[in-house]
């Protein structure tokens, strides 16, 4: 850029966040003011003369490097709507506090299942409870199976202020440090939340099912309840666990997790696959809101319990929309993903010895669970890579596409959808009106009823899903930023790609993953690649890298001009002394959605 200060016009060059996008011209008297700030800036022409194009200054977001800058910057990299909700919006919510569930009984054939031991059970701090369950013996091998999903629909109209405001965000967004809802607070966190010992709506699905766990008949129904407990994963686990409880609520976890895991077993038998992700978790400091710790996020057998059960739902909710509904329902689709998409997944496992059979989501699931070797983290980091060989999953309109095409290749399901999270999902919102005109309860919403209409709010759900997504994983590599400015830590990682100059290495202990440079600076040829072993080896023979080795690394930010900062991972020589020993197993994550 040029120089100037305030007052004096000047021609500056400013420098997009974004790598892919040019350096942008913008012409303003504010460059002493602004040069050290975030902003926003419209790219306006691009004259085939000029290198650059030509822009405008739109609004400064703050300082460079300030946390809230840079989450102003990420939500607007990502087009997340983070407006404050309007009067209009608001104009929809009932006045608090509302007590009214009772009076809907009987209305719209709902059901009272207030007399039902129901709980939840949710991570910890979770406020939008969208789900609550239940479970008891009808006689012998015969069991109830309730589901009891909040009913947003029934606060949510169609066409409302608050329902177009929804079907913009399409989701809820999940940041490091905080939420920014779909719908307004006070219904996710307490009209619609299945919190304990309220009443609330929901719309349920009840099952019977014999004791191996096979589905004897399905219906659906709107319902009142009173959930008896809110817990956390911890805390139901905690009750699993201890012997001495008896209880009407820890009866009914056994119970509920003895039938997640029949299920389980079957759905694995049939293909279903456990991937995995490196899902971080950070402790915050409740008063400067920094980082405190960071680690990979453990998963316990109740959180698959409480999957088991929200799947089992979305595959019944989808058999019935599409059924009532073949050419215009809305279903989620996990696209079979070509053989070659798996090459480099199993070139990798070829070096360390390891055959992955990728013909079926059974033979990959069987590959998957075959594939160990005495480090304890190699299953997890070849399912981590699996899960990147495929595509993503999509909400898709039924018309487009031949049942056999609609199948969920990671579950193994043939149809599946979204049902159980209205309170944070649009596209379950969507099919919580699909499920209530499939049972005769309300009427099929016009803009339901068109092919094409359909399909646009597939297409927007889709785009503001992905969106949702980047910026969760932004806000994650903001705040690793922020833990590590002032520290510098010393761990172990493994390499999971080879190059000739470098390695990609993947940090169990902190979710990382990043460069290791093996050159320096302008120095070339000291490593040779050798693309079938997957190993690179020094000139001089003398040092050897190999896939899925353990390596030591350093992690530490540097500043990168003009005004960023990154994490840098530097190669060291070993183990420091005090950091020796063998290290636990990590969780596996499973990713069913």
């Amino acid at each position: 850029g040029a120089k100037g200060g305030r007052g004096v016009t000047s021609m500056v060059l400013f420098v997009p966040h974004d790598a892919r996008i040019p350096k942008i011209r913008v012409r303003t008297r504010q460059l002493g003011t602004l040069a050290a700030q975030r902003v926003v800036v419209v790219i306006d022409a691009w004259s085939t003369h000029s290198r650059w194009p030509d822009g405008h200054y739109v609004r400064t977001l703050g300082e460079r490097g300030d946390k809230a800058a840079e989450t102003q910057l990420l939500l607007a990299e990502n087009d997340i709507n983070h407006n404050p909700f309007t009067e209009a919006v608001y104009a929809c919510v009932p006045p608090l506090p509302w007590d009214s569930a009772a009076t809907e009984i009987g209305k719209q054939k709902r059901e009272d299942f207030r007399g039902e031991v129901i709980f939840s059970v949710d991570p910890p701090g979770c406020r939008d409870i969208d789900d609550a369950l239940h479970i008891k013996r009808l006689g012998e091998n015969r069991l109830e199976v309730g589901v009891h999903i909040a009913d947003v629909t029934h606060f949510v109209h169609p066409g409302s202020a608050v329902d177009v405001e929804a079907a913009d965000r399409c989701t809820s967004v999940y940041l490091v440090d905080r939420r920014i809802d779909m719908l307004p607070k006070a219904l996710t966190e307490d009209i619609c939340s299945l919190r304990a010992d309220v009443e609330r709506l929901t719309f349920s699905a009840i099952w019977e099912v014999d004791d191996e766990g096979n589905e004897l008949s399905v219906r659906f129904t709107k319902g009142v309840i009173k959930s008896c407990a809110a817990m956390t994963y911890q805390e139901a686990q905690t009750r699993i666990d201890d012997a001495r409880l008896t209880d009407d609520i820890t009866t009914g976890l056994r119970l509920m997790n003895r039938l997640a895991k029949q299920r389980r077993q079957r759905r694995t038998e049939a293909g279903s696959l456990t991937l995995a992700s490196p899902e971080v978790k950070f402790q915050i400091d409740t008063t400067t809101h920094d980082p405190m710790d960071v680690g990979m996020y453990q998963v316990r057998e109740v959180n698959q319990m409480v999957e088991e059960m929200m799947l089992m739902a979305n595959i019944s909710v989808a058999d019935k929309i599409l059924q009532h509904y073949p050419q215009w329902a809305l279903l989620r689709r996990h696209q079979t993903p070509a053989e070659e998409m798996f090459d480099g997944l199993r070139k990798a496992a070829a070096a360390v010895g390891v055959e992955m059979n990728v013909t079926s989501s059974r033979a990959l699931a069987l590959s998957l669970d075959a594939a160990v070797l005495p480090d304890p983290y190699f299953n997890k980091l070849i399912r981590i890579l699996a899960t990147r060989c495929m595509t993503q999953a999509q909400y898709i309109c039924t018309g487009d596409f031949a049942k056999p095409d609609m199948l969920h290749y990671g579950l193994a399901a043939p149809i599946y959808t979204h049902f159980t999270s209205p309170i944070r999902r649009y596209a379950d919102v969507v099919v919580h009106r699909f499920l209530a005109a499939a049972i005769d309860i309300a009427p099929l919403p016009q803009v339901l009823m068109d092919k094409q209409s359909v399909k646009g709010i597939c297409d927007q759900i889709n785009y503001r899903h992905r969106n949702a997504q980047m910026a969760g994983r932004a806000s994650v590599e903001l705040y690793t930023l922020i833990y590590f400015a002032n520290r510098v830590v010393s761990t172990d990682s493994r390499i999971v790609k080879v190059k000739e100059n470098a390695m990609v290495v993947f940090v169990p202990k902190y979710g990382i993953e990043g460069v290791v440079w093996l050159n320096k600076k302008g120095e070339k040829g000291a490593f040779q690649l050798d693309n079938d072993k997957q190993q690179v080896v020094s000139t001089d023979g003398k040092r050897q890298f190999s896939l899925f080795d353990t390596v030591w690394v350093k992690i530490s930010v540097q500043d990168q001009p003009p005004g960023g900062r990154r994490l840098v991972l530097e190669l060291l020589d070993g183990a420091p002394k005090e950091e020796q020993g063998a290290e636990e197993p990590m969780d596996t994550v499973v990713v069913a959605e």
